[in-house]
């Protein structure tokens, strides 16, 4: 059974070998054909007609040419070659301008070669042909005859000359009108021109005007029906081989291939013809291998043609399925859209390619740039392109000069680079005071944002520096403020237990009550204002008459008031502000500000309170005079523990400021402190806000 299968195949591929060289020599056979039809083709180009035909050209430049003549004002110049050109061709004929009236206009004609030329029956002329020019420099007509002609010619030459005319380039600067110019060539003349015209033999180009490549579509046809129909031969049987088994995309080339080895199998015939394909020593060697030369690439298109559509056969068999197993595109497709970490790395890279596009942003200098480069390289390769041959001169000279301005470019961005790397490693090395100059081109927004960068890294380091000052004030401070009653307390303590005067001990025992209450509230302060540095502090708001908050403190803190020898002076609303606010907070924020002001004012002198009430907040100023120098930073003066007088002379925590802007803040407010001279103001700015949601804050307090 093996064997039987295995010798109906070689029958198969006998059948499928023999079919090809069957067709591989119908085509040889057709070479006489082919060789008849290039012997044909040689007197056909050289007939009376296609001559006459051919001067079509010539005679309309002639007739640009001979009316400029006639008044004189032509330019060699600027038509040198048509003008040369009609100056051999008027060696072989008449020519001559007649006005409309058929006056003769042309000098150097005699009248009687004039009245033959106006002669429209003479047979003087094998061949005449008459322009007739209109008042508007349009052709009116063009009449062809003369004696060589049929008048089946004399019609397709008008029809020639007209189109030719129509279309000369010089005819929209012509000014040519009612005028009527004639050309007349005698036999003689026009066998003498015939004579001087050198035709060419035929080329391999030649063969484009055989039926040659009718001749090669048959052959291509036979071969594909062949591919198409032979399976159904039981003996042939279909090809199932890996290498008809070629995708989609590949038997599509290799038709392509096939149909365009038309040229070169073209190219091959008319040299196998000429003789001129394999030459040999010995005639005989050298027809036999032209017709193994012929037969073997005639063989091999036909191969491939067979190939290509055996491929393609299985689009009948397989159907869908085809599409789907034996096309390059589709396996590319669901391998793009399949799994593999590459396809998805390939999807990502167009995706985000897309979407840069989409969104690409010319208000950037940087893109403005690049499409401006774009522009202007497009335009100049556009231009380069309209030189044809001489264009690639240009574009040797383009790519040296692009060369250069693209390595002066990179120099200048290198350098750019370097001065921007020195920035950053300056800044890198803590040097924040290097002031980043220069122009660094593409780098400028770089250099802008480096420069955000110094300010931060510099501001943060003020403060860090600041941060360590104030925390080692911080801790000076707290010590002198809890060691001086601590101190107090205990050399009364022991001034106490040695003590046996009765009023002695009394005395002593109201003095440790005064250190200890003064103890109490360093340490109070000391709470509070931790919380409301760590935002812990809860806040119950509810409606306060800020008016008359403010003139409660004032009442209660009236001893101290003149104590200090201080002249009060309120101006306030009379009307009620109610707002929503922590009342014990706010409280707190004007007893601190009042008792501040009794502490440092200078003695005798006047304290101005005003309350304002803006669009949107109200305004708390108090303004007196220090009675000593005002010599602190306004900046720093409501920082902890830091107070007016350096000396730390008088009682206090160094808190209350602090205290006060801590209370101010936590209810959206500012406190503002400023000096003029010895004028010291305070002005809290407290918003008009909605009543808020009063939230408990459940952290621990900090100590």
């Amino acid at each position: 059974m093996a064997i039987k299968l295995k010798n109906s195949r070689n029958i198969g591929r006998m059948i499928i070998i023999l079919v090809l060289a069957i067709c591989s020599a119908g085509m040889m056979l057709t070479y006489w054909w082919t060789s008849d039809e290039l012997d044909e083709y040689v007197p056909a180009r050289a007939d009376t007609e296609s001559i006459l035909a051919s001067l079509s050209d010539n005679l309309s430049a002639g007739n640009y040419i001979m009316d400029k003549d006639v008044y004189g004002d032509i330019d060699v110049l600027d038509m040198q070659e048509e003008y040369y050109a009609f100056g051999l061709l008027r060696k072989y004929m008449d020519c001559a301008v007649f006005d409309e009236d058929g006056e003769l206009l042309t000098s150097g004609v005699d009248s009687k070669r004039a009245e033959r030329l106006k002669d429209e029956e003479t047979d003087y002329y094998a061949f005449r042909v008459e322009y007739t020019f209109s008042g508007g420099g349009e052709i009116s007509g063009i009449q062809v005859s003369g004696s060589a002609l049929t008048p089946e010619q004399e019609y397709d030459l008008e029809t020639r000359f007209l189109e030719s005319a129509g279309s000369y380039y010089y005819m929209d600067e012509q000014s040519i009108s009612n005028e009527t110019i004639i050309y007349g060539m005698t036999q003689e003349s026009l066998t003498e021109y015939m004579s001087t015209i050198d035709f060419p033999e035929p080329g391999a180009w030649d063969i484009m005007y055989t039926n040659f490549h009718s001749r090669f579509m048959t052959f291509f046809l036979i071969i594909a029906a062949s591919a198409l129909l032979l399976p159904f031969v039981k003996v042939v049987g279909e090809r199932k081989g890996k290498i008809f088994r070629a995708p989609f995309e590949a038997a599509l080339i290799g038709i392509f291939i096939a149909l365009g080895c038309a040229d070169a199998c073209g190219n091959m015939v008319y040299h196998t013809i000429k003789g001129g394909l394999i030459r040999t020593p010995i005639y005989t060697l050298n027809t036999a291998a032209d017709i193994v030369v012929n037969f073997l690439v005639w063989m091999a298109v036909a191969a491939l043609i067979f190939w290509s559509f055996t491929c393609l056969r299985s689009i009948f068999t397989m159907r869908r399925s085809y599409w789907r197993e034996r096309t390059l595109t589709v396996r590319v497709i669901r391998w793009i859209k399949g799994d593999s970490s590459f396809a998805k790395e390939v999807r990502e890279f167009f995706r985000g390619q897309y979407d840069a596009l989409l969104h690409l942003d010319f208000r950037s200098r940087t893109n403005r740039k690049l499409l401006k480069l774009v522009i202007v390289n497009f335009v100049i390769l556009v231009i380069i392109s309209c030189f044809w041959f001489y264009g690639i001169f240009a574009l040797i000279l383009y790519s040296v000069l692009l060369f250069l301005f693209l390595r002066k470019y990179m120099g200048d961005l290198q350098k750019k680079y370097s001065l921007l790397l020195q920035s950053t490693n300056q800044l890198a090395d803590g040097r924040l005071d290097v002031p980043i100059e220069g122009d660094m081109g593409l780098f400028n927004p770089v250099k802008d944002e480096l420069k955000k960068i110094q300010a931060g890294f510099k501001k943060a380091v003020d403060e860090e520096v600041k941060n360590e000052r104030m925390k080692t004030e911080l801790v000076t401070n707290v010590s002198h403020d809890l060691r001086t009653p601590l101190t107090a307390i205990i050399t009364y303590i022991d001034l106490l237990k040695n003590e046996k005067d009765e009023e002695k001990q009394k005395e002593y025992i109201e003095v440790l009550e005064r250190k200890s209450l003064r103890l109490k509230v360093l340490i109070e302060d000391l709470f509070e204002i931790s919380k409301a540095a760590s935002k812990s502090v809860t806040m119950h708001f509810m409606k306060v008459d800020i008016v008359d908050l403010l003139k409660q403190v004032g009442l209660e803190n009236d001893s101290k008031i003149k104590n200090a020898n201080l002249e009060f002076r309120w101006k306030l609303p009379d009307y009620k502000l109610v707002m929503w606010l922590d009342s014990e907070k706010t409280y707190r924020i004007f007893e601190n500000l009042i008792v501040n002001i009794t502490k440092y004012a200078m003695p005798h002198t006047r304290v101005y309170i005003e309350m304002k009430e803006l669009e949107n907040e109200i305004q708390i100023s108090m303004k007196n005079v220090s009675a000593d120098e005002l010599n602190f930073n306004v900046d720093e003066i409501t920082d902890r523990f830091v107070r007016g007088d350096s000396s730390r002379n008088t009682e206090g925590s160094g808190l209350g400021l602090a205290i006060a802007k801590s209370f101010v803040e936590l209810q959206h407010g500012r406190l503002k402190i400023s000096t003029e001279a010895d004028l010291f103001k305070a002005d809290i700015m407290l918003p008009k806000t909605d009543p808020p949601e009063e939230t408990e804050n459940l952290q621990s307090d900090p100590i």
